[in-house]
């Protein structure tokens, strides 16, 4: 006899984050039992195992050989797993009563659509947006992502403004539910980014394949943010602006790609200087410099990606029109609101 998939399952990934299953894990368990919970542990050193298997042994444990990074570590995850669903989940995110059930409803009746997100408001401020998804996220004409709820590092107090389902650019891996097929027929996340990013690109490519990303509000969740990495770290700079121009070079359609990395040129050494003299901190500076270098050596291993996803492209998959870093640092405007919108599809 057939064993039957699962409907869906969640999969929270690992690494030395025992405090945070601690604290968080409980609310998934308790609000999610339409679902089954995975944890996949990336070899972590702390007590996270021992504590898992001996406070919830309900939850189902993948045990990976090493830590292969947010990215490599889901793909090897779900390869173990079947389900008609993956909700990858961060270890710092606290759930709410019946979070699934709109997010659920919504990916059932639009077969069009291949990933969705709920609301993300902060653990800290819980009236506020959290930075890594806010309400649906969007990346500009440079490649710089944004949020309806945060536009740099300006985070919007939630009024209910955002509260509408609609098509975005891309949705946060802290709380980023998939159509299993899909993800697995576009490659799953690429591993080689390690992590940052690396839902962005995945979703950038769902959608050169013809599908749909979306945020539905009515779903919402807490989360602490910057649980892995620091928000002020070296390594979290080189990560986010290497994996970002590898995103560019891979996804951008041909007529775009060169305009795209000689302004991307000259913003990212601008930024650097920023960094060095405005802001004191080297650390970052050689951070973005580093990142360049490294992408220049490393892009090339990317050119068989490029031609399959430009080669096989459904969609335009267009980003916003407009330069975010001019919409906020000379015309001022510092919220999602008062962005143009025009290109901003609603559902």
């Amino acid at each position: 006899m057939l064993e039957l998939m699962d409907k869906l399952a969640i999969v929270i990934l690992n690494w030395n984050g025992e405090e945070m299953l601690k604290k968080y894990l409980p609310s998934v368990l308790f609000h999610s039992h339409e679902a089954v919970v995975y944890v996949a542990d990336n070899a972590s050193t702390d007590g996270s195992v021992a504590f898992l298997k001996e406070h919830f042994p309900e939850c189902r444990l993948i045990l990976l050989d090493k830590n292969w990074g947010f990215a490599d570590g889901y793909n090897k995850a779900l390869a173990q797993i079947e389900a008609e669903y993956y909700l990858l989940l961060n270890s710092d995110i606290e759930v709410t009563p019946h979070w699934l059930d709109p997010l659920l409803a919504f990916m059932d009746s639009h077969e069009d659509v291949a990933a969705c997100q709920p609301k993300l408001l902060s653990v800290f401020d819980r009236n506020s947006f959290e930075y890594a998804g806010a309400s649906g996220g969007f990346i500009d004409k440079w490649g710089y992502p944004y949020c309806r709820g945060r536009v740099f590092d300006t985070v919007e107090t939630d009024y209910g403004q955002y509260n509408s389902t609609i098509e975005v650019h891309w949705a946060t891996g802290a709380a980023l539910l998939l159509r299993a097929r899909d993800y697995n027929k576009v490659g799953g996340l690429d591993g080689r980014f390690f992590a940052h990013s690396e839902e962005i690109d995945l979703c950038w490519r769902l959608r050169i394949m013809g599908k749909k990303i979306c945020c539905v509000p009515e779903s919402k969740v807490y989360h602490v943010g910057g649980g892995t990495l620091p928000k002020a770290n070296p390594m979290k700079t080189y990560l986010n602006f290497r994996n970002n121009l590898t995103m560019l070079y891979k996804c951008l359609p041909d007529n775009e790609l060169k305009r795209a990395m000689r302004v991307r040129f000259v913003l990212d050494y601008v930024a650097a200087l920023k960094m060095l003299f405005l802001e004191r901190n080297k650390g970052d500076f050689d951070a973005v410099y580093r990142a360049r270098k490294d992408f220049k050596a490393w892009r090339h291993q990317f050119d068989d990606d490029r031609r399959r996803i430009q080669g096989h492209r459904e969609a335009k998959a267009e980003l916003s029109r407009f330069s975010l870093l001019w919409q906020r640092y000379v015309c001022g405007r510092k919220e999602f609101s008062q962005l143009p919108q025009i290109l901003h599809s609603f559902l």
